[in-house]
Order: structure tokens, then sequence, then C-alpha cells
């Protein structure tokens, strides 16, 4: 593939970010919630009831991390965290009924703001589209999966006994 078919790709790619990250904040502010708190509750209220192991898994997050958030969650009164009285290491994470409203207003929001979107787009390229994103979607997951983190941390390639390119002074 052509380089500049990748510098391309690439500030497409950061566009679609920007725009996505203050769509995001935005929608967010509006319902009273950090975007953290917007992924998790979206996550939940998807899944309808979740641990926090799997839930730091799809988040990417690590389980401490995720802890933090859970309880400042379970403090406002967004989530439920009930420990299994039979596995007392598995803690189930639900939303509770203001957790529920959130969701519902982060999914109505999304929807309304989403749909005008695809306004924009001609009907006959909605699947494609879809399509596009799928891809897109999974060739990340994959290239991460195959090399780690897609980030320019030199730590990383250092661990695996990559030659190292100085690129950051």
């Amino acid at each position: 593939m052509d380089l500049e078919m990748i510098r391309n790709f690439r500030e497409k790619l950061r566009k679609l970010e920007r725009e996505i990250g203050w769509q995001l904040k935005s929608d967010t502010e509006c319902c009273g919630v950090t975007l953290a708190q917007c992924h998790i509750i979206v996550e939940i209220g998807n899944t309808g009831e979740t641990s926090v192991i799997d839930l730091a898994t799809v988040l990417g997050l690590d389980t401490s991390t995720l802890s933090r958030h859970i309880n400042g969650m379970v403090d406002v009164g967004l989530v439920n965290r009930v420990l299994n009285p039979k596995d007392r290491r598995y803690v189930s994470i639900t939303l509770t009924e203001q957790g529920q409203k959130v969701y519902q207003s982060i999914e109505d929001i999304c929807n309304s703001k989403y749909t005008k979107v695809f306004e924009f787009i001609p009907q006959e390229k909605h699947q494609q589209v879809l399509e596009c994103f799928n891809l897109l979607v999974h060739a990340v997951t994959e290239a991460r999966k195959a090399v780690g983190a897609l980030d320019c941390c030199q730590a990383s390639l250092f661990e695996k006994g990559e030659e190292v390119i100085p690129h950051v002074r």
C-alpha cells in the first residue's frame, strides 16, 4: 500500500475521531456523566448485567481503574455492585433505576444524532458504510492483537526485541 494512501487514511481517521470526540463530550455533558461513565453505562445497559472483569475486557481497562470508576458510580447511584453468594470473587454490575434513565437518555440522544448523520449519506450507501465500519473495527482490533497497542511507545517495541527508530525528540 502506498504511503500517500496511508496518510490520507490517517487524516480521515483523525477528523472522524475529533468529530466523534466532540459529539461524545456534548452528549455526555448533556446526560450529566463523564465520558468514562458514559462508556460504562452503555456497555452495562447493552448487556443488562456484567462483571468487573468482563467489563474491563470490553472497555480495554485494567480492573483497578474500572473498579475506581464503578465505586464512584455506585456512590452517585448509577450502578449496583452485588457479590455472588456462591462465588465471592464474582461481582455483578447492573444499572440502577437512575442508571437506566441515563442509559436511555444516551441511547435516545445518540440514535437521534446518528440518524441525522445518515441523512447526509445517500440511502443506497447506508449498508456500505456499515460494512466499511465493520471491516475497519475488525482490522484495528486484529492489528492491536497482533502487534499490541497501536501506539508509538518505544518500550513496547523494545520489549519485543525489535529495533527502535528514534522519532520523538
